[in-house]
């Protein structure tokens, strides 16, 4: 039997965990979202949901991995009362990890293209038209998205071969450390900037009046759904790092400190963004293309651009390796539980599963950029990303907030003696009808409304309601007999 790993710090368990939280949601979504939506306006309402969204389901899904000693390929059946049907979840869980790293290290892969470019000085001298057509070709080109994918998979494997504490805690303990300090500078450098000041007041100082030009439902909904998936909560990714902690320290207070690095890191990508956005004259609500197209264009104006272009992708690829890293721990620690394999065994044989899982979104941008599977302009990733974003994380998350509320999971009183155990803060008692009832219907909000983003159709509506009927049949049936939990 293999004996389970525990961290060597307080300090590794909050890096690793804020690293796997710490994604390009943070440094390419938050930006252009904060950008289109208003500014610091939209950051005020991006942090209540924060707070009264994130926050709890983050703390439950430590409290699961904790408690039972397994990753979410097991915990639920560990926790679970005898005759019921929750450990079906450690399948859909193991199943969207997976999922996450059939496209998230092929983008991986961008981020070190990208840095090695601009150590090279290949954007040097090109027009803007030019740095577009450069990005269109490395989609085009399989066999270069293939090798930097290959590079960022060898890369994130060998550092969890080297085990929980002498691999993955360490390393990435360096690269979040690195990545702040990056950021540091980048943001110094930016805020410096001529004619940087306007997207410092837009990034700084409220204006509802801006940010309401949206639509107020828009701006709500936006700052709910960045919220919501920035902390890469909902499908065990953070219940693994549970599982390798001690019971030396109460929950709440590490899943806030946490979150505060997590929060932090997304204000400064946006310090460094948006300043330099409106110092060049770019709308800094640009979308997905701000990173590969608007920036290097920027940097190409700076002074010093290829040094400060090359620190900038390499921030990107430290924050892209740490997410990478934290979810091949979570799938390596599914084969260790389930069938009981040496951790090398384990990394060799997936290497090899998630390049060959990583192919299919390679070829959707070139060979296969003729499927389009859920409309037109689509491709693999966006089905891929819409499964991830759209089902496994606000289904995954109502599984762990039922779970630790209902008395037919593991209940209140087990959830709560498990977060509360140790020194530190202690979950509220008095938010037990908010996390039991309200947070669940805000969640399933979340998850109807990428429906009607995506679709804009009453027949897509009736496929989302029969999802969350059937994933409700199953976790919520029980055999006769059952004995539920107090509380």
């Amino acid at each position: 039997m293999n004996e389970r790993e525990k961290f060597g710090s307080r300090l590794g368990f909050i890096l690793v965990s804020a690293g796997c939280a710490v994604g390009l949601g943070n440094v390419w979504k938050f930006p252009y979202i904060t950008g289109l939506y208003g500014g610091a306006a939209f950051i005020l309402i991006y942090l209540l949901f924060l707070v009264i969204l994130g926050l709890p389901i983050i703390v439950m899904e430590f409290a699961v991995g904790r408690g039972s000693q397994k990753s979410a390929a097991s915990s639920f059946r560990v926790l679970e009362p005898e005759g019921t049907n929750w450990h079906w979840f450690g399948y859909i869980a193991m199943a969207g990890n997976y999922l996450l790293m059939m496209f998230y290290t092929m983008v991986g892969g961008w981020m070190l293209y990208y840095c090695f470019k601009s150590i090279r000085g290949d954007f040097t001298g090109l027009s803007p038209d030019q740095v577009g057509v450069d990005f269109g070709a490395m989609l085009g080109s399989p066999g270069t998205l293939t090798i930097w994918m290959i590079i960022a998979v060898l890369i994130s494997f060998g550092i969890c071969s080297m085990g929980l504490k002498n691999g993955v805690e360490k390393i990435t303990k360096i690269m979040m450390i690195c990545l702040i300090g990056l950021m540091t500078i980048l943001v110094i450098r930016s805020v410096t900037l001529e004619g940087a000041g306007e997207g410092l007041s837009f990034y700084l100082k409220p204006d509802f009046g801006r940010a309401m030009e949206q639509g107020l439902g828009s701006v709500v909904f936006a700052a709910m759904g960045q919220a919501f998936f920035t902390l890469s909560i909902g499908m065990g990714s953070m219940a693994i790092f549970g599982s390798y902690l001690d019971k030396s320290r109460s929950l709440t207070g590490e899943a806030i400190s946490i979150t505060a690095l997590d929060t932090l890191v997304a204000l400064l990508a946006g310090l460094i963004i948006i300043p330099a956005c409106f110092a060049f004259g770019v709308e800094p609500g640009a979308g997905p293309s701000l990173i590969f197209i608007t920036l290097p264009n920027i940097f190409n104006h700076m002074t010093g651009g290829r040094l400060w272009g090359a620190f900038f992708f390499l921030f990107l690829s430290f924050a892209a390796l740490t997410t990478i890293v934290a979810v091949f721990e979570n799938i390596i620690s599914y084969a260790i539980d389930l069938w009981n394999w040496e951790r090398k065994k384990a990394v060799w044989i997936n290497i090899i599963a998630i390049i060959v899982l990583s192919m299919p979104c390679i070829l959707g941008f070139n060979v296969w950029s003729g499927f389009q599977p859920i409309g037109a302009g689509t491709n693999i990733m966006d089905l891929e990303d819409f499964v991830v974003s759209n089902h496994v994380l606000p289904l995954g998350s109502m599984v762990y907030l039922m779970f630790c509320t209902y008395r037919y999971g593991w209940g209140w009183k087990g959830f709560l003696d498990e977060a509360n155990a140790g020194a530190g803060m202690k979950f509220p008692l008095a938010v037990r009808w908010y996390v039991s009832y309200i947070l669940p219907l805000i969640v399933l909000v979340v998850f109807f409304k990428g429906y009607w983003d995506k679709f804009h159709s009453g027949t897509a509506m009736v496929i989302a309601a029969a999802i969350v009927g059937g994933l409700s049949y199953i976790v919520f049936s029980k055999k006769k007999g059952t004995v539920p939990r107090e509380g």
